[in-house]
C-alpha cells in the first residue's frame, strides 16, 4: 500500500496588504468611533450597516477597468446552479458610499426624506498594497441623501468639527476647509477652457499644493521640467486663459468675506461660477450660526482634491499641528477628512437625479494622530490581574475577580501554571495590567488582600532612591472588604 503523501503545513502569515488588529488598537480604533457616533447621533444621524459584498454592479462606477469586472476589487463570479447562484460578478465593498446609494434606491419608499445616515465599517481595495497602504481598512462616513439644500453641506461640516473635537482635537489644531466645485466651473468657463481640455486642467490645479502658483502656470500653459528632469507637458492654455485659474487658487484671504469677494471676481461673468460663490456665502453665514467660526471652519480655494467628482461644496479636514516624521523632521499632520456633494450617484440606479451631501473619515490616519499627540492609549489599559498562590483556593480569587467586575473595573484571573509567582507578575506586564491582587494562605487567614500598583511600581524602580522606594511602597495591604475601593484609587 503506498504510503501517503504529508501535507505542508500552512504558512502561519497574513496575506500581503492585510494586517491583524489586536487589544490596544482594537481597544483604541472602538473608543475613538464610539465618540465620533455619539456626534452623528445626536445631530440626528442614523446608524446603517450594509453586507461585506455588494454585486460589482453596484460598485461598477468606482471600478478602475469595467472591462475588467475585478480589477480593483476582490470580486468572483457566483456559480450559475439551479435554484441557486445566477452567475452574477460579486465583490467586497470598495468604500461605503456606493452601498449607501444602493439602500438610498432600493428602499426609498420605506427611509424618510432626507435620509441621514453613518456607518463605520472596513472596506477592501484590491491595489498594489505599500508603506502605510493596506488592502483592508476602516472607513467612517455621515451622508445625507435627498437634500439640495447646502444647510446640508453645512450641517455635515459643523458635525466633522464637532466630531475631531469629541475624540480630542483641540480648537485650533484643526481647520475643516471648504470649496466649491460650481466657483470652478465658473472659473473654466471665464478661461475658456474647452470641454476637452477641462480635465486636464483638474489634473494639474491638483498639483497646487506641491508645485505652487508657478507650477500650475507652466502646467496650464507650455509644461515644465520635474525635479526628475522629466519632461511634462502642458495643457496649451495661454497666459490670459490661466489667470481665472491661477486667481481661483490664490483667492483666499484673510476672513470669509474677503475670500468670497476675491473668488467673485475669478469667476467673472459665469452664472454657475456666481452660483457657487453664493452657495459658500451661504454655508459661512449658517456655519457662524451654528457657533462654527472660522477657526474651525473656513472657505478656501486650495482645496482642490475630489472637485472632479464633486458636483457642489467640497471640504476636507486638516490637522495643522506639527509632528516628528521618521527621519525626525517636523512637518504638519495633514488631512484626516474629506467629502462633498455628490448629486449624482444614485442616478444610475433610479434614472433620476437624487441630491446627496456626505463626509468620510479616515479612520486609521485619525487615530494615528491621536497617538501622535497622546490621545489616545487609557482606554487600551489591561485588566487587573489577580494572581494565585494557592491553586486550591481558586473560587475565592474568581471571587475577588467578580467584585471588581461588577464595579466596573476590568479584571481577571490568572489562569497559567501558578507554580514560579514571578511568572504571573511578568504575564501581567504583557497585560498592561495596572493592578495585581495578591492574596496568599497568611493573608486569606488574616482577611487581607495585597494591591500592587504596578505602573508606581515601575516608575520607583526606574526613578526612585532606596529611601524613596521605602517612604513610597508601591504593594499596600487592605482588608479583603475594602479590595474594590483601593483599586478604584489606584486607578484613579
Amino acid at each position: 500500500m503506498a504510503k501517503e503523501k504529508k501535507q505542508p503545513r500552512p504558512k502561519a502569515e497574513t496575506p500581503k496588504g492585510f494586517r491583524d488588529y489586536f487589544g490596544a488598537d482594537v481597544t483604541e480604533r472602538k473608543a475613538m468611533l464610539d465618540r465620533i457616533a455619539a456626534i452623528y447621533h445626536r445631530h440626528g444621524f442614523d446608524p446603517l450597516e450594509t453586507s461585506a459584498v455588494e454585486t460589482v454592479e453596484a460598485l461598477g462606477k468606482f471600478l478602475p477597468d469595467v472591462d475588467r469586472p475585478n480589477a480593483g476589487v476582490f470580486a468572483w463570479q457566483e456559480e450559475a446552479v439551479p435554484g441557486g447562484g445566477s452567475g452574477d460578478w460579486l465583490a467586497l465593498r470598495y468604500d461605503l458610499t456606493a452601498p449607501l446609494a444602493r439602500v438610498a434606491a432600493q428602499f426609498r419608499n420605506d427611509l424618510p426624506s432626507p435620509y441621514r445616515r453613518y456607518a463605520m465599517g472596513p472596506v477592501w481595495r484590491n491595489e498594489k498594497p505599500g508603506p502605510g497602504r493596506f488592502r483592508q481598512f476602516y472607513q467612517c462616513d455621515a451622508d445625507t441623501v435627498g437634500s439640495a439644500s447646502v444647510a446640508a453641506d453645512a450641517e455635515i461640516c459643523g458635525m466633522l468639527a464637532d466630531a475631531l473635537e469629541a475624540v480630542g482635537i483641540a480648537r485650533g489644531d484643526y481647520l475643516v476647509r471648504i470649496n466649491n466645485r460650481k466657483v470652478l466651473n465658473g472659473v473654466l468657463e471665464a478661461a475658456e477652457v474647452r470641454e476637452d481640455q477641462a480635465a486636464d486642467v483638474l489634473r494639474q490645479i491638483d498639483k497646487f499644493d506641491k508645485v505652487g502658483r508657478d507650477g500650475v502656470l507652466a502646467l496650464l500653459t507650455v509644461g515644465r521640467t520635474d525635479d526628475s528632469g522629466a519632461r511634462i507637458e502642458g495643457v496649451g492654455l495661454s497666459e490670459a486663459q490661466a489667470a481665472p485659474v491661477l486667481a481661483f487658487l490664490t483667492s483666499k484671504s484673510a476672513d470669509n468675506m474677503a475670500t468670497l469677494a476675491n473668488l467673485a471676481a475669478a469667476v467673472g461673468g459665469s452664472a454657475v461660477g456666481a452660483e457657487g460663490v453664493d452657495e459658500l456665502s451661504q454655508m459661512a453665514d449658517m456655519l457662524a450660526a451654528m457657533g462654527v467660526a472660522e477657526d474651525r471652519a473656513v472657505i478656501d480655494p486650495s482645496v482642490v482634491r475630489g472637485l472632479g467628482y464633486y458636483t457642489g461644496p467640497v471640504f476636507e479636514a486638516e490637522l495643522t499641528f506639527e509632528i516628528l516624521d521618521e527621519k525626525g523632521r517636523k512637518r504638519q499632520f495633514g488631512s484626516v477628512a474629506g467629502g462633498g456633494r455628490y448629486d449624482g450617484l444614485v442616478e444610475r440606479f433610479t434614472g433620476q437625479k437624487v441630491p446627496a451631501t456626505g463626509v468620510s473619515i479616515g479612520v486609521d490616519r485619525l487615530l494615528a494622530a491621536l497617538r501622535a499627540k497622546g490621545l489616545a492609549g487609557a482606554e487600551a489599559r489591561g485588566p487587573v490581574v489577580v494572581t494565585v498562590m494557592d491553586r486550591d483556593r481558586m473560587s475565592d480569587y474568581q471571587a475577588m475577580a467578580a467584585d471588581l467586575r461588577a464595579a466596573d473595573i476590568r479584571a481577571e484571573v490568572y489562569l497559567g501554571n501558578p507554580k514560579n509567582f514571578g511568572n504571573q507578575l511578568k504575564y501581567a506586564d504583557k497585560r498592561g495590567a495596572p493592578v495585581a491582587i495578591i492574596q496568599g494562605a497568611d493573608e486569606a487567614q488574616r482577611g487581607v488582600v495585597q494591591v500592587k500598583d504596578l505602573a508606581l511600581g515601575a516608575k520607583i524602580a526606574a526613578e526612585a532612591s532606596v529611601e524613596e522606594w521605602k517612604s513610597q511602597p508601591a504593594q499596600t495591604e487592605v482588608p479583603r472588604t475594602g479590595l474594590v475601593a483601593e483599586v478604584r484609587r489606584i486607578l484613579g
